[in-house]
């Protein structure tokens, strides 16, 4: 597609169950179509059912909008490598973090005017196992937190959810050994987070690294590794805007590949859904998709 042209015919996709799937969403779509895109909705309960719908259109679109949080987009990811359809955002959900790192508006109408007037633009994606994700995979705290963060909470309190039940995991978090193969190098560490980002945002607007980019072609590694659980909540402002490196406890490692190993296979979360487990192999697809972004920064 011509990043200079607007899109002609869309495949819209919505998730009308995120925390903001019906609020405003006619208004938007309304937006849309005054802006000269040709609207093709497709309905579906089970996420899992994106990739198959965006292969069948395939030939029939320009492009695909996706209507929904990060776990939305993830579900979408296999059928939008496969197509190379580009990609435009509706921000419905609560945390929003891919739409955060790619600085598309939360706001629907803005959202909207980025989709028909934007520019595409290539993201790399990060792959655990057969799993591909946009923002950060991780296991430890993240997917206990995951585990414990319910859709009414979400939908109550949206991103003060993610915090709220972060506090509480902290209580009765533990570390636990895994090793971590790089470069042919073995790394045992007691830990009781680990994250590898592709983007820059996850978890309501943690950020994974001060200068992390989804476009870098580089994952960034980090795990936590203090003595005490409670040395975590001093560091919360730090890991929220991700200046967290220098800190006392903290791993950083970057690079293009990484295994992770553990005595009993760990769950991983990659963009807010628990999708595989340990033992786990994550690696970098560079400019793996395209999405439509602001013209400016």
């Amino acid at each position: 597609m011509n990043p200079q042209l607007s899109p002609k015919k869309a495949l819209l996709l919505v998730n009308r169950q995120s925390r903001h799937g019906q609020e405003h969403l006619s208004e938007a779509l309304d937006q849309l179509k005054q802006l000269g895109v040709t609207l093709l909705e497709e309905l579906t309960e089970d996420p899992l059912k994106l990739p198959e719908i965006i292969r069948h259109y395939q030939h029939q679109v320009d492009l695909v909008i996706i209507g929904g949080g990060d776990g939305t987009l993830n579900a979408a990811i296999e059928g939008l490598v496969d197509t190379q359809l580009p990609l435009g955002i509706l921000p419905l959900g609560t945390a929003n973090d891919l739409a955060r790192t790619l600085e598309i508006p939360v706001d629907l109408l803005k959202a909207c005017e980025v989709i028909a007037k934007g520019r595409s633009h290539k993201i790399d994606l990060g792959l655990v196992n057969d799993k591909y994700f946009f923002n950060v995979a991780s296991c430890g705290l993240s997917v206990q937190i995951t585990q414990s963060l319910t859709k009414e909470a979400k939908s109550r309190w949206g991103v003060l959810a993610y915090l709220a039940t972060a506090l509480k995991v902290i209580w009765h978090a533990r570390p636990f050994r895994a090793e971590i193969r790089m470069n042919g190098e073995s790394i045992q560490i007691k830990t009781i987070q680990i994250a590898i980002g592709n983007g820059r945002h996850y978890g309501g607007g943690m950020t994974v690294f001060h200068d992390a980019k989804i476009d870098d072609q580089m994952l960034d590694f980090y795990s936590l590794e203090m003595r005490r659980w409670w040395h975590i909540l001093s560091m919360l402002p730090a890991l929220w805007q991700g200046r967290h490196t220098d800190l006392p406890g903290v791993r950083t490692l970057h690079g293009t590949e990484f295994e992770i190993y553990t005595r009993k296979p760990r769950s991983i979360n990659t963009d807010g859904e628990i999708t595989t487990s340990t033992p786990a192999k994550f690696s970098l697809i560079p400019q793996g998709i395209s999405v439509l972004v602001p013209r400016s920064p």
